[in-house]
């Protein structure tokens, strides 16, 4: 575990001190701190009209092995000719350093962004997790690397201030309610979710971003369906969406640990 104070420089008399660490439940008495994160970027493409999908989509594996990049590929399917990638590691550089220059060479540079479907976030704690590590570093490359998993909904959110507002016990019930639904579906290998937070990240001011994971479609849209008579979702949530499905059509591990 990283033992990181998460502060830069110290706070001048009298100011708050900030701490950015995660944290986990307690274990053998002691906090779990963890100044660590695993950062994700979905980046939605279409292929230009007239060139090879399957050559096209080819190149992007290859070129992701050769500079060793984690990553899933998906086929989008709301639209015949788009592509997408899901990028991950815990330096949000890779975006720019790596990501970037794959598509200054052809035939990635002729690929047309769907600025409206990229999404960006950072995997966070509740204070609850027992393995935080686990949580924040391994179960989501897991989730998205898993090769019975192919299909994938995700999508933003943003919830009402007024639920911000709410007092601690309140906010804690209505969250319960939801992640009780969540793990139900988890637990029969139905759907399977990765939770990533994009405060100051998201260009429509959007605060999470959920990837629903499985082997069949359905049970993605069922659980959709399913929250939608929670309290958070018919009463607190303010925006969701857009929404990216796809299916699964290539993978990356990247560097191992």
């Amino acid at each position: 575990m990283g033992h990181s104070q998460g502060q830069h420089g110290g706070a001048p008399a009298g100011s708050p001190k900030i701490d950015t660490r995660e944290r986990g439940a307690p274990k053998d008495g002691e906090p779990q701190l963890m100044d660590r994160r695993l950062f994700m970027q979905l980046l939605v493409f279409q292929v230009p009209t007239g060139a090879s999908i399957a050559g096209n989509q080819e190149a992007l594996l290859a070129a992701l092995k050769e500079a060793d990049i984690p990553a899933v590929v998906y086929a989008d399917a709301n639209d015949p000719r788009g592509v997408a990638l899901l990028t991950f590691s815990e330096d949000p550089a890779l975006f720019v350093d790596s990501v970037r220059p794959l598509f200054e060479a052809e035939p990635l540079r002729d690929w047309t962004l769907r600025p409206e479907l990229t999404m960006i976030g950072r995997t966070y704690s509740s204070g609850y997790e027992q393995d935080l590590e686990f949580w924040l570093l391994d179960r989501p490359r897991q989730t998205v690397l898993n090769p019975e998993w192919n299909w994938a909904v995700w999508y933003p959110l943003r919830r009402t201030g007024a639920f911000e507002q709410l007092e601690g016990r309140e906010k804690g019930g209505i969250l319960r309610e939801h992640a009780t639904i969540g793990r139900a579906y988890g637990e029969q290998d139905l759907a399977h979710d990765v939770r990533l937070a994009c405060h100051g990240l998201d260009t429509n001011d959007n605060e999470f971003l959920i990837g629903l994971i499985g082997t069949e479609l359905h049970p993605l849209s069922h659980v959709v369906q399913s929250m939608r008579g929670t309290v958070q979702t018919s009463q607190y949530i303010q925006q969701m969406g857009p929404f990216f499905v796809g299916r699964a059509i290539g993978r990356h591990a990247g560097p191992q640990k």
